[in-house]
Order: structure tokens, then sequence, then C-alpha cells
């Protein structure tokens, strides 16, 4: 007897073929799952149609976009222990990339096929799930230029652009970050929570290494004093993410936790798993084990972090009160 599951399909992401699209992965899948297929609309998401596979009781989730699409449906996934699959069909398919899935339609669903899972963790921001990543500062105005029209026709690079658009009005801002035993103080220009990024999410890449099972987010600080600094610092975390070697600049900081509180002056806007979430104050809070996710098997890499060489940094230890 086949497995089942429920394919979610966004007919709208990337831009290939959905018609075709939808049959290769069907003339894939089905001779060993019985596919319950759901298309999302302008009316209907991915995380409506993922509730309501929940509340079915359904064997397992699919599905299949950009990175919106995966993130929301796997957000109404999370901590239901039901199975998920991804077939990435969008820009960045840095969901799939941050979790060594292919981002072919093939690939994606040999990795289905081979039913292999991992128990990842997922995170809460602001009361909204977060499967990947938040970005305070740079990384969430760089989102915001990289419009949809851009997107399709560059891809990736329509990111790029709008990175390199950013910098023209380069801004720093002060930013208190508090965990469960520190608060830290210093000015930045890029502050990232993640819990899943792939090496494309630069800002995410100071300890060079995210551990998605862990149960901590990985934050990364980025506090150049100026545009030459900035992209010094971009390039270097480009090079930390292809190497594999945490960032050692005095300009960049990393550190691990199951949740920070982080407050800036000025208020920035928050970019959430791609889309943006309002602006600071947030709070991210760990959720281990909150994603059961069919992933071909990883390596583990060994947590670090790096904070007291940033400029004009201070770090309370609350530890200390309590001695």
């Amino acid at each position: 007897m086949n497995r089942s599951a429920c394919l979610i399909f966004n007919p709208v992401a990337g831009n290939g073929d959905p018609e075709q699209d939808l049959a290769q992965i069907c003339s894939i899948l089905e001779p060993q799952i019985d596919l319950d297929i759901y298309f999302t609309t302008a009316e209907i998401d991915a995380d409506q149609l993922a509730h309501e596979a929940v509340g079915r009781g359904v064997d397992a989730i699919i599905a299949s976009g950009g990175d919106g699409t995966l993130s929301a449906a796997a957000a109404a996934v999370v901590g239901s222990n039901i199975p998920f699959g991804i077939i990435s069909r969008g820009t960045a398919n840095a969901f799939a990339t941050a979790l060594g899935i292919p981002d072919t339609i093939a690939g994606a669903c040999q990795v289905i096929l081979q039913g292999n899972t991992r128990v990842v963790d997922a995170a809460n921001c602001n009361g909204h799930p977060m499967v990947l990543l938040a970005g305070i500062g740079f990384e969430a105005e760089t989102v915001e230029r990289a419009d949809r029209e851009a997107k399709n026709r560059l891809g990736v690079l329509a990111y790029i652009l709008a990175g390199l658009q950013q910098l023209r009005s380069f801004e720093t801002f002060e930013v208190e970050i508090e965990t469960e035993d520190r608060t830290i103080k210093s000015t930045a220009a890029a502050v990232t929570v993640a819990n899943a990024a792939p090496a494309t999410s630069v800002f995410a890449q100071g300890p060079a290494g995210i551990i998605v099972d862990d149960g901590l987010l990985d934050l990364t600080i980025v506090a150049p004093a100026n545009k030459a600094a900035a992209i010094a610092a971009t390039f270097h975390l480009f090079q930390t993410a292809s190497t594999g070697n945490a960032a050692d600049r005095d300009d960049i900081g990393y550190l691990r936790a199951k949740q920070f509180k982080i407050t800036t002056n000025p208020p920035q806007k928050i970019v959430v798993d791609g889309e943006i979430l309002g602006a600071t104050p947030v709070e991210i809070h760990c959720i281990p084990g909150g994603l059961n996710i069919f992933v071909p098997l990883t390596e583990e890499v060994e947590p670090v972090e790096k904070l007291n060489r940033l400029p004009n940094v201070v770090i309370e230890d609350k530890r200390s009160k309590l001695l």
C-alpha cells in the first residue's frame, strides 16, 4: 500500500511552466505516494491549506513553491510532528538550500521518496512562526527594495542589486540585545537572528555554520563604521559562508541563545522568512524540535561565538547578579 501525502502547490511560483512542474512532481512521486493536491490562490494561501491538512491528520505534507509558500506551510506544521516535504520552485530557494535539499524538482522529490526525516527547530517571532530567519536593519531594507518584478526578471541577482543600492543610504543604529543570561549593547547596521539560513543569507553567516537542531538561535551583528567597512564586512561574510570559517573581523559578532529580545533606536524594519513584518522591538524564541522535515543526511557543526571585539560593545552578564 502506497504512502499518502497532501501536496500544496503554488501555481504562480517561479518562472517555469506550472503545469509541467506539477506533471513532473506527480510522475516521480505518484508511483509510491498517493497525492491529495491543493492549489494556493489569491484567497487561499499555503498557511490555510497546511492548517487544514494538519486538522485532517494527513500522513505527510509536501509544499511546492517559493520560499514564502514553503515557510507559510511549514509554519502551520510546527509542533504537529507530521513529516514535511519541500519542493522549491522560487527565486532564492533559501529554505531548501539551508537544509541541504536539492532545489530541482527531481532532486527534491527523490529526498521525499527516500523517506529520511530530521527533527529541526522552528521559532516564534513577535507571535508569528519563523522557520528561517529574521533580519533587522540592512537586510530588511534590502528585501523590501527587491520587488517582485525584479525577482522574476533577475532571480537572486535582484537581492544583490538591492543590497548595493541600500549601501548608498548606509546607516547604523543603537541596539540592545537581551538573552536569557546577558544584555549586549552596541551599534549596528544589521542584526540577523537565524534558525536556519543558506550561505546566500550572508548577514546570518557570522558563526559560519547554523545548527538547525540544537534548540538555539544564531545571532549575527554587523557593526561597520562606514560604507567602506560595510562593503568589506559583507565580502568577509561571503567568504565565511563559502569557506566554513567563522567571521574574524572586529565589526562582526555572533552568539547563540534560546531567545532574543532586540530593541533599537531608532526603530528598524524586520524581515521574517523573506516578508516584511513590522518593526522593532522584537522577541524571538526558539521552538526546539518544531518541524519534522524530509532531508538528506548532513554533518553537524560545532557552535562558536564572538562578541567582545565589537566597537562600543557593552556586555552585562545576568548570571553575575545571581551569585
